[in-house]
């Protein structure tokens, strides 16, 4: 599958957006018309998304008690709970779910089969999506020739991801979502933006995603 754009969703969940959630971004409710836009788009112009979310069990080494907030965290995303769920902005019905354990690269071909615009949610336990064994199959059958992210939070998980899309080649061809991702820690914003767009990632804003959307199903 040759995919020209692909939207990539992390960590829209309530514990994180919501303020009553366990795990709350400040502000990241604010983003929520701005997701609801992207999420709005991908249906209209069939943008395939890739969506992460947060699947943790007690048990899991990045929930704690004490937490370093650095690799432990407090429970949050706990598996089967309310704050688990994706915010209404962002849920997808018609995702295809991949667990955090691995699948044969055909099972993977076989679920993503005779979707022109999949929405893929991956699941995970740790801060960095690629975990999830089946996350690089995922993205080497979509190939999208270009990535726009957004989503919590900036220097946590976003982060994450965007080294993993660098680490993969996707220099150049990977943009933020700035109004639409949000950080914990504001101040450490404007290194982390720095140093990515040393690195080819590009900054824009929703409404330039969506022209970018509307362009493509032009072709």
């Amino acid at each position: 599958m040759n995919t020209p754009l692909l939207f990539w969703d992390v960590d829209t969940q309530a514990d994180f957006i919501l303020p009553e959630g366990k795990l709350y971004v400040p502000s990241a409710e604010l983003l929520i018309d701005n997701l609801h836009r992207l999420t709005e788009a991908s249906r209209r112009y069939r943008v395939p998304v890739i969506s992460s979310a947060d699947d943790h069990l007690v048990s899991d080494a990045e929930i704690s008690d004490q937490p370093d907030w650095v690799n432990t965290f407090p429970p949050h995303c706990m598996r089967g709970t309310a704050g688990a769920e994706r915010i209404a902005a962002t849920a997808r019905e018609e995702a295809v779910e991949f667990e955090n354990v691995a699948l044969d690269r055909a099972e993977i071909e076989r679920r993503l089969a005779g979707r022109k615009a999949p929405v893929v949610l991956l699941k995970k336990n740790q801060l960095n999506v690629f975990t999830n064994p089946n996350a690089e199959d995922v993205l080497e059958l979509l190939a999208p020739e270009r990535i726009l992210l957004y989503g919590v939070a900036t220097e946590f998980c976003n982060r994450a991801a965007i080294e993993g899309l660098l680490h993969r080649g996707y220099s150049g061809r990977l943009a933020l979502v700035e109004d639409a991702a949000q950080a914990i820690d504001p101040l450490c914003v404007p290194e982390l933006l720095s140093a990515w767009r040393s690195r080819g990632v590009e900054m824009i804003v929703t409404a330039r995603a969506i022209e970018m959307a509307e362009r493509l199903q032009s072709y």
